[in-house]
């Protein structure tokens, strides 16, 4: 019988002997792999981080203790522990397990995740909780390297350490290899360190340090000899620096060892960290030698390691990268900043071949801002590209340094809209609203490849007065990509179909739905079509045309409708008395779940047979022709009881 099958609590592992654990380190690493390989998901950061997630769940009592996991991708495991191991082959999936630690799933995840760097600020959180309320229980968090280059990882270490609070700082390093001698070295001081009798020892030189007179400056002295001797050799000064006691690094797959260092460290008090190292991908070689391909990957052949992607149009990430590096020939004086996102935005190529204008700055989205207005200052052209959701932390300096100074930064905005099986925490839902609210900024949504082109290529060749965001999704583009770059029209929004009273104005992905709808209506309605490409500033004239030559006027979009384009564009019909009907449908005032895109846009009502569904409910002909100056509901308090407000967003059910 698997020893898998014997655990339904993590105190479940306490049965085990020690050979029995490393049997089942291998059935659990073989249940990941064939796990991820049906469903997709992450895995490398997974396979690497399974002796460290047995060992905490074997000395901690979970759920009472806590532990709070940095971004969450590496908690696969920690959810097989706790009772969800029937469900994994629902992870990631829609109405299945979410890819992220998660409060509403389970008692055993304390504290939900999805970004870098927020795991030590919240276990210093839940630590003060703890103490305000009397409680007893221990607080962990695990932290990866990278997530360590994130400020706010800093500012919770900061935090911590002066608090002097109990908590646990679990360091996962997998990208630094001990070498046989500092390992053992490190290994032999950290076990001192931890060595109960060495600590009463330590206690016991302090208290009678303490009856001399001139106990401070001995005190004093005292300490400078220890930091000496930990400066020296232990690489975790700089956390003793910052309040902690630092302890390793050891081999975070040596399990019993693990085991044994949790164990001690239970018993000292206080903000400690342990450095621990491992290997992403540990246990399957092909992760192993390619740990960025199998961070997060799709369903693939378990033996080949070959996605089970189907051929077809490229994607609009790669079509931004490859525009990059014919933008990088075309101006030489464009540079392209990423945040620990090189291959995930697409610019892998562009940072191999102009390397001395490439900027990585690691999971520091502020940072990177702010670096990118420096350029900018500095007569560079910087092209920053970070996924929407990401984008989100660095709002004060897209503000602050770049757009009040009027610094020709260009956005480039992966991932916008919704993305799929990451979920809430991933998808891109409020980039139109708030780069829009920012005073100066010019925002476009291609409506496929060809545009991303021209606009990429407007943006880095034109004297710009000012920032701008070119926002985007990750599905394929809808058409094939042609020769050059394409010139459009700064400001400009674009006939499609111009038939009929009523139109549908529409921006990025939706422009394809307006399309669909616009056929799926053919025989009842005519519909016109209007490609919104630049959600901000508004094109005027074209709005103007539209009051003039629709009773009707529907805005689609992929976004939020607070402070979207239907807003935008609601506010400006009804200051200017559009007497018609107008509709702003988008996405619902809720965060959406996970699962396949096209199951979600389809629950919400945001394909094109949800879309179809509801003009042909609202849009009835005799209403039409009877019912004027009726708007969409709730989008402006303003508006009085005689002018309605409909907008349609959805059920938006999670």
């Amino acid at each position: 019988m698997s020893l898998l099958n014997k655990i339904n609590k993590s105190s479940d592992l306490k049965q085990f002997n020690p050979e029995q654990m490393k049997v089942l380190t291998e059935e659990i690493r073989t249940e990941i792999i064939s796990i991820v390989a049906e469903t997709g998901g992450h895995l490398a950061s997974n396979l690497g981080a399974v002796e460290l997630t047995l060992a905490l769940h074997y000395c901690l009592d979970i759920p009472t203790d806590q532990i709070v996991w940095d971004v969450g991708h590496q908690s696969y495991v920690h959810k097989m522990l706790t009772g969800r191991r029937e469900q994994m082959k629902t992870i990631r999936q829609h109405n299945g397990l979410a890819g992220f630690p998660k409060r509403s799933e389970s008692k055993a995840d304390p504290f939900g995740a999805g970004h870098a760097s927020t795991a030590i600020s919240a276990a210093t959180g839940l630590a003060a909780a703890r103490d305000q309320i009397g409680a007893k229980h221990k607080v962990v968090a695990v932290v990866g390297d990278g997530s360590l280059t994130g400020g706010l990882a800093f500012e919770g270490l900061n935090n911590a350490g002066a608090s002097k609070k109990d908590l646990l700082v679990i360091l996962n390093d997998n990208e630094m290899s001990i070498s046989k001698n500092v390992g053992a070295l490190s290994k032999y001081l950290t076990g001192i360190m931890v060595d109960q009798r060495f600590n009463k020892l330590r206690n016991e030189i302090w208290e009678l340090t303490g009856r001399f007179k001139r106990r401070d400056k001995i005190r004093t002295m005292v300490s400078h000899i220890e930091d000496s001797i930990r400066g020296l050799f232990v690489p975790g000064y700089i956390f003793d620096r910052l309040g902690f006691r630092y302890f390793g690094p050891i081999d975070g797959h040596d399990l019993p060892l693990m085991i044994k260092m949790l164990d001690r460290l239970k018993e000292i008090s206080g903000p400690l960290l342990l450095h621990v190292v491992t290997v992403k991908g540990k246990g399957y070689a092909l992760a192993e030698a390619d740990a960025t391909k199998f961070h997060g990957i799709g369903a693939f052949d378990k033996i080949t390691g070959k996605t089970n992607s189907v051929l077809g149009k490229p994607p609009y990430t790669k079509v931004f990268g490859d525009a990059m590096v014919e933008l990088g020939n075309i101006n030489k004086n464009i540079a392209a900043i990423t945040a620990a996102m090189s291959s995930g935005t697409g610019l892998a190529k562009f940072a191999e071949a102009y390397p001395d204008r490439f900027y990585d700055v690691g999971i520091a989205e502020g940072h990177a801002v702010c670096f990118a207005a420096g350029l900018a200052a500095g007569g560079v052209r910087p092209f920053v590209a970070i996924y929407s959701t990401f984008l989100q932390r660095a709002y004060d300096q897209i503000i602050h340094d770049v757009a009040l100074q009027k610094l020709p930064v260009v956005f480039c905005v992966d991932r916008g809209g919704l993305v799929g099986d990451d979920g809430p925490t991933h998808h891109g839902t409020f980039d139109l609203s708030y780069m829009s609210t920012v005073p100066g900024m010019t925002v476009m949504v291609p409506k496929d490849g060809n545009e991303l082109r021209a606009m990429l290529h407007a943006a880095a060749t034109t004297e710009l007065t000012g920032t701008c965001a070119i926002r985007y999704h990750r599905a394929s583009i809808p058409d094939e990509i042609r020769s050059g770059f394409e010139s459009i029209e700064w400001g400009s929004w674009e006939k499609l179909y111009d038939q009929g009273d009523t139109v549908i104005i529409a921006a990025g992905t939706m422009v394809e739905t307006a399309k669909e709808v616009r056929e799926n209506l053919i025989d009842k309605y005519q519909v016109a079509v209007i490609n919104a490409r630049f959600v901000k500033p508004l094109n005027s004239e074209m709005l103007d045309y539209c009051q003039k030559n629709y009773k009707n006027i529907i805005t689609l979009e992929e976004n939020v409708l607070s402070g979207g384009l239907g807003q935008a564009i609601g506010a400006y019909l009804k200051e200017n008395d559009f007497a018609g009907r107008f509709h702003a449908i988008g996405l619902p005032d809720k965060f959406v779940t996970h699962g396949n895109v096209a199951i979600l846009l389809a629950e919400i009502g945001l394909d094109a047979a949800g879309v179809t569904k509801y003009i042909e409910q609202n849009f009835d002909k005799s209403k039409t022709d009877s019912t004027k100056g009726v708007f969409a509901r709730n989008i402006f308090a303003k508006f009085s009881n005689s002018n309605r407000i409909t907008k349609h967003t959805g059920s938006g059910k999670e």
